[in-house]
């Protein structure tokens, strides 16, 4: 779908109708082949994709997904993806799992929390390792925050690959901008600003709020000119993790097109009013929601 341009600036609601989100953390009934393409999804070039396909998988709870997610924790060059391996592992182990391959999991969450380079998989390999009942060997974690007293959004410095040097550094801020004033929008009652800077865990845990973390990149802004016709269109992906540790439960795309005039004054506001509406969108519809249903909240 698309939106015309006209002299004045498009309007929040209308902006909202043209976004077309994938949501990949809201997955269809488990079935053997959805298993089975995510389980190759997981060996994909693509970032983004495997680390959908972990969450996903995560949440499908099929068995036959553990030993690849063992492989991916030892051995996937992103740190997020494998955080999500961690998370999914701990999770698709019940007391039906064969006693062979829990230990096979509990022997690689052990690797990564003693091996891994990066503090987050180290973190959440350590959670990880307390679920299964099988005791983390680093110095353990904080009580879990209970959010009683609020919830506090840590918004990430977001990120822009276009190709385009001046939009990259135009829109990176831009979408800082819009995620906070939409989160304010729409949920006034959660913190994005901590007094004396961003908080520890342990003074999230002393006020009784729970933390989360949302990033997101524009991957794509395609301008496409027709005579005095220009059609903008963008595609965001934004995840959505606990805070301060940043372990990844959610990962969405959105995607949007904008006509307007052909004059670069056009051009510019046609490129920031598709960011906008996609954030604001994604924001306001999935990751608020997501945020209230994690932190128990009605």
């Amino acid at each position: 779908m698309t939106m015309t341009r006209t002299r004045t600036r498009i309007s929040h609601y209308a902006r909202a109708f043209v976004v077309a989100l994938l949501v990949l953390f809201r997955v269809a009934p488990a079935h053997a082949d959805n298993v089975s393409e995510l389980i190759k999804q997981l060996e994909d070039d693509s970032e983004k994709i495997r680390l959908a396909a972990a969450v996903n998988l995560t949440k499908l709870g099929d068995q036959k997904a553990i030993l690849p997610l063992v492989k991916v924790l030892g051995n996937d060059s992103s740190a997020d993806v494998r955080s999500a391996a961690a998370i999914a592992v701990a999770k698709l182990v019940d007391p039906s799992t064969k006693a062979g391959i829990k230990n096979l999991v509990i022997a690689a969450l052990k690797k990564s929390e003693a091996n891994d380079a990066s503090a987050l998989v180290k973190s959440q390999a350590t959670k990880s390792l307390a679920a299964l009942g099988a005791g983390g060997g680093g110095t353990g974690t904080p009580p879990p925050t209970t959010g009683k007293n609020g919830i506090y959004v840590n918004i990430g410095p977001m990120s822009s690959k276009t190709g385009d040097a001046a939009a990259d550094a135009r829109m990176r801020p831009a979408m800082v901008k819009v995620s906070t004033q939409t989160l304010g929008k729409v949920a006034s009652s959660m913190a994005t600003t901590w007094a004396g800077g961003i908080p520890t865990s342990a003074q999230l845990n002393q006020k009784g709020f729970q933390g989360f973390y949302v990033d997101g990149t524009l991957n794509e802004l395609k301008i496409t000119t027709a005579g005095s016709s220009t059609t903008v269109s963008c595609k965001i992906s934004m995840l959505l993790a606990s805070f301060p540790d940043k372990s990844v439960f959610g990962f969405l795309n959105g995607g949007a097109k904008v006509q307007g005039g052909s004059s670069a004054k056009d051009i510019a506001l046609s490129s920031d009013d598709c960011v906008s509406a996609v954030v604001e969108s994604l924001i306001a519809t999935k990751i608020v929601p997501t945020i209230k249903t994690k932190a128990g909240i009605p």
